[in-house]
């Protein structure tokens, strides 16, 4: 059963397709990487995580924080998935509990968010020790909405609806989101900085990104799980 309830608002999708060889060090060994077109992506998405809270409680008592992340794209024993890099927020204990409850990279982060348009979106990490990261951008939708359809690229990087993680002792966990399909636009963004790649030792990538925006769904979220398929 569902363990929270969200709204993804403001969501933009900015994928870059990079060679697997890049992408395959940084990823644990017990996950193999998904490509399309023989691209690995690394994906660049901020957006906000509206209402979040337990599921059955009123919106009214949600949590709303931005957050920023970037992911690629894992199967695990065949089951397609999204794995994160990272994830920055600025909501003291939501970080604190996704890190405890759900073994996922969340860090601290000064954030800003304005709707706009366009949507204005900063981020500085602040958790000490950690690898400076900084975004700092506007995007907006820059076309007709459309629905992805199955085996086309935008589908394969939006349509995802479990992450996988690795714990230190190399246990594999997992949380499954539900969701309606996402409706999307093609995007637009200009961003000023973003460190975000270095923040993960990666080289900026040489591509540009396949940019997609939604203006978000309703969400609900598994708690944590441990894999236990072989």
């Amino acid at each position: 059963m569902p363990a929270f309830e969200m709204e993804w608002r403001d969501v933009l999708f900015a994928s870059y397709p990079v060679d697997p060889a890049v992408v395959r060090p940084h990823v644990p060994e017990r996950f193999e990487l998904d490509t399309f077109e023989g691209d690995a992506y690394l994906s660049v998405v901020p957006f906000v995580i509206a209402d979040i809270r337990p599921k059955g409680l009123p919106a009214a008592l949600g949590l709303t924080t931005p957050e920023l992340n970037l992911r690629t794209y894992v199967t695990c024993d065949g089951a397609p998935g999204v794995y994160f890099f990272n994830l920055d927020a600025d909501d003291v204990l939501g970080v604190l509990g996704a890190r405890l409850f759900n073994q996922l990279p969340y860090y601290f982060a000064d954030m800003e968010y304005d709707p706009g348009p366009p949507i204005r979106f900063e981020s500085r990490r602040t958790t000490p020790g950690a690898r400076p990261c900084r975004f700092a951008g506007t995007y907006g939708p820059d076309g007709d909405p459309f629905q992805p359809e199955p085996g086309t690229r935008e589908h394969f990087l939006t349509e995802r609806y479990r992450y996988f993680t690795e714990t230190g002792n190399g246990t594999v966990r997992y949380a499954d989101i539900e969701h309606e399909p996402w409706t999307l636009s093609p995007a637009t963004w200009d961003v000023r900085e973003n460190t975000i790649f270095a923040a993960n030792g990666f080289d900026e990538p040489d591509a540009d990104p396949v940019l997609s925006y939604s203006r978000g769904v309703t969400v609900s979220a598994s708690t944590s799980k441990q894999w236990a398929r072989n």
